[in-house]
């Protein structure tokens, strides 16, 4: 192009990620560590780590994995733990998580932040206690998403409190 002038029109693109594909513009909440995840390609396929105790992202053990679906478009919003600390990885398709800070001693109380992640963009996200938090299934297929939470799930007394997905608590719409 040289020396030509452009006469531009529209608006220029934020900056998204960084030159390493870390995303930016993701409110932090104190207490909750995203991290990205490297997918190694192997011969017959291809090996992800999802958690490990050297990453240090928590201070908590695993006490109980699992999965969860959810159909395309659907949400599952809000619900919190008062002791349990989630791991969240989605394994298929992709997510948008969003979290809500409700607690009131933290430096972040009242932040709202959204991670995406999924098979294109692997990534595991720590959630404390005190944090509520709601999941959409993005694109057209199922996503399946995987916890390794630190305390089990109790039967007879679960850690798992939920106000309504348009509650006025949470200053967020889906």
């Amino acid at each position: 192009m040289g020396d030509e002038q452009l006469s531009v029109h529209g608006t220029k693109d934020p900056e998204l990620v960084s030159a390493a594909g870390r995303p930016l513009r993701v409110a932090a909440i104190d207490g909750v560590v995203a991290r990205s995840l490297n997918v190694v390609l192997t011969d017959n396929g291809a090996l992800t780590e999802i958690w490990r105790r050297d990453w240090a992202l928590d201070a908590g053990g695993v006490d109980q994995v699992f999965q969860r679906t959810l159909a395309p478009g659907a949400v599952s919003a809000w619900h919190v733990h008062l002791q349990t600390t989630d791991r969240l990885f989605c394994a298929r398709g992709q997510i948008l998580l969003v979290l809500y800070d409700a607690r009131t001693a933290s430096p972040t109380h009242g932040v709202v932040a959204e991670h995406r992640l999924g098979e294109r963009r692997p990534a595991v996200v720590s959630v404390p206690a005190g944090v509520y938090h709601g999941v959409r299934a993005l694109g057209a297929t199922e996503a399946l998403i995987v916890n390794a939470v630190d305390r089990a799930y109790v039967y007879e007394d679960p850690d798992h409190w939920r106000v309504p997905i348009d509650s006025d608590e949470i200053p967020y719409r889906w």
